[in-house]
């Protein structure tokens, strides 16, 4: 059978389609869009690297490299 990926816009949306899966006995699984805490990690380093100025510009993939 086929799967259906479904995108509620609010809570109530997904109180009300949870309520209707139930009720039809449709097994679902909910999901939250998360990222993992070694993400979250490094953005919160690079945000406190750009608060205290330590920045390094994109000047091209040479130098990031070493080959200028």
């Amino acid at each position: 059978m086929d799967a259906l990926i479904v995108y509620p816009e609010n809570k109530e949306q997904l109180i009300a389609l949870k309520a209707v899966m139930k009720a039809m006995k449709i097994s679902f699984e909910q999901k939250s869009e998360t990222y993992p805490d070694y993400v979250l990690d490094g953005v919160k380093e690079s945000l406190k690297e750009a608060d205290d100025g330590k920045l390094t510009p994109y000047t091209g993939i040479k130098d990031m490299l070493d080959l200028a």
